[in-house]
């Protein structure tokens, strides 16, 4: 095969992606660690659960998507499993024979013996044995080179990337679940749920679950955290808090935060009536899947969980018990959870996916680790139905740019688009509102039956800011032609102010709302979408 003899060497290097960069790199991680603390969780991550610009959780209704979510037959649950620092994809997923592989990792490349065959040309560290039945049972799939064009390599700004679904040069302040969860289909329900739509266990609390007027998941710190909340029915102890000034402050935040806490109740229930059928191995990873098990035996409802395994910033000896004991960690976690699942029937009811913000330099730097890069692999884990095999082409370690970057081969944002039409059975039109006009790849995910109704309704998917500041694009679908009346509605029930009133096609389009022009003043609206006899509502705010 034929070697770039030593390209490393002669590649550009971004500044801020490598240890040697010194303030630069520092000051990219700092960049990170300010929006993660921003973003903690702990007692603020139930702020978004308190109030959302001042009305409580009890005051905003769920909608019929997310309800059809927690309870649709198909009983289909999503894990998504973040590899955060930015996972090593070359040495997660090795194309086998490639000499220059070997060439441009001269000291940490995976040798053929210490590897497992996935097939022929591609395998697999042993470190991820556990893996194997999986994969030999047709229960698990692989998408090479994953990415996205023009990327971006400062773990904060492409973390947001990845869990906005945005392109690299527009910024998002939604999350790709939770602009799906949002989008409205029928009546506006007056009830918030019992049941976290989602779930997400780990110090940050990441941007993949926010909606344009709430997050759609429940944020749990840590497993000790959960612990809490699952077999004393709150988060924080207020008993042995005195009466002093400093303690009655902290008392009445603990208090406040645990009468926030609505779901408490139904996790509980939950959480005693499911039991483990697996030992699970001692990591952080296996512990959070432990819970999310539990949970979905004790038939919670949730439908989507995020956990996380941190550690895969490898800039120096990556080899030096780094990277191979995280690639054990993850492959002995899924394993443990996939035998707990099987052991009461449901692993055909789970779909696993693992992503991480980018992936590293197909080079290895002087380190003896790797920098920040472009596209991994992802995979994909679940029942048979979900088969085994490859989607996408391998990274071409020869013609790379003038960084040595790869292209990518598959962007992910139609692994997304894939996940949300093929498992949980999204309106094809919700899709392309939340991820835009992306392709999906077929067969990626088993068929499910879904109930039926969903793609006949009238849709009001949501708001966001348009392209010409200031103005708001308002975006709805109607499953037939009919006169149609989009209006603003006062939060008690008033009427406000009508948008447009007219007949309209059989379609999808988006109003653009110019508030001066309108004469809307700031404040939180209801929009009312009238059509077909049938009334939509949701809530939206004008800033």
């Amino acid at each position: 095969m034929k070697s770039k003899n030593n390209m490393h060497s002669k590649v550009r290097s971004r500044y801020g992606s490598s240890l040697k960069d010194g303030k630069g790199h520092q000051d990219m991680h700092e960049a990170s660690s300010r929006r993660a603390f921003l973003r903690n969780t702990g007692l603020f991550s139930l702020g978004s659960l308190m109030a959302i610009n001042g009305h409580s959780m009890s005051q905003l209704a769920i909608n019929p998507l997310t309800m059809g979510l927690l309870t649709n037959d198909t009983d289909r649950t999503l894990i998504l499993i973040r590899l955060n620092g930015g996972n090593d994809g070359l040495n997660t997923v090795v194309e086998r024979g490639n000499d220059e592989y070997y060439n441009i990792r001269p000291t940490i490349a995976i040798s053929e013996e210490d590897m497992w065959n996935l097939s022929d040309e591609i395998g697999m560290p042993n470190t991820t044995l556990s893996l194997q039945p999986l994969w030999e049972d047709g229960r698990m799939k692989v998408i090479h080179n994953v990415g996205y064009p023009q990327p971006n390599f400062s773990h904060f700004r492409s973390s947001d990337i990845w869990a906005s679904a945005s392109d690299s040069n527009e910024v998002i302040e939604t999350g790709w679940i939770g602009r799906a969860m949002e989008a409205e289909f029928g009546s506006f329900l007056e009830t918030p749920p019992s049941v976290p739509p989602a779930i997400q266990i780990g110090i940050e609390n990441n941007l993949i679950f926010a909606g344009s007027d709430a997050n759609m998941s429940l944020s749990i710190s840590n497993p000790t955290e959960f612990y809490r909340i699952a077999q004393q029915g709150q988060l924080y102890n207020t008993a042995e808090l005195n009466s002093c000034p400093a303690e009655a402050e902290l008392k009445y935040a603990r208090q406040t935060a645990n009468n926030a806490f609505r779901y408490s109740s139904t996790i509980q229930e939950a959480y005693r009536k499911g039991t483990t059928k697996s030992e699970y191995p001692d990591n952080y990873l296996a512990e959070q899947l432990a819970i999310v098990a539990r949970l979905i035996k004790g038939q919670l409802g949730t439908k989507v969980y995020m956990v996380t395994l941190g550690g895969f910033d490898t800039h120096s000896n990556q080899n030096d018990n780094r990277h191979p004991k995280l690639m054990t960690y993850l492959s002995e976690a899924i394993a443990a959870f996939m035998a707990d699942m099987d052991a009461d029937n449901l692993g055909e009811k789970v779909l696993g996916m693992t992503f991480s913000e980018f992936g590293r330099t197909i080079y290895e730097n002087g380190s003896f680790g790797t920098d920040h890069g472009t596209g991994g692999p992802m995979i994909l884990f679940g029942g048979e139905e979900l088969g085994n095999g490859f989607v996408g082409t391998p990274p071409d370690l020869i013609n790379t740019d003038d960084y040595g970057d790869p292209g990518y081969s598959i962007d992910f944002r139609s692994v997304y688009g894939s996940i949300l039409d093929g498992w949980l059975g999204i309106d094809d039109r919700v899709v392309d509102h939340v991820l835009g006009d992306q392709d999906k790849i077929n067969g990626l995910v088993p068929p499910g039956d879904f109930p039926a109704g969903l793609n006949a309704q009238n849709i009001l998917l949501g708001y966001r800011p348009s392209k010409v500041l200031g103005l708001i694009d308002i975006q709805y679908s109607l499953n037939k032609g009919a006169n149609t009346r989009l209006s603003l509605v006062k939060l008690n029930g008033t009427p406000y102010r009508t948008l447009f009133e007219s007949y309209v096609d059989r379609g999808s389009y988006t109003y653009t709302l110019d508030p001066p022009k309108a004469v809307v003043e700031e404040g939180s609206y209801m929009l009312e979408l009238r059509s077909s006899g049938k009334t939509h509502r949701r809530h939206i705010l004008v800033k």
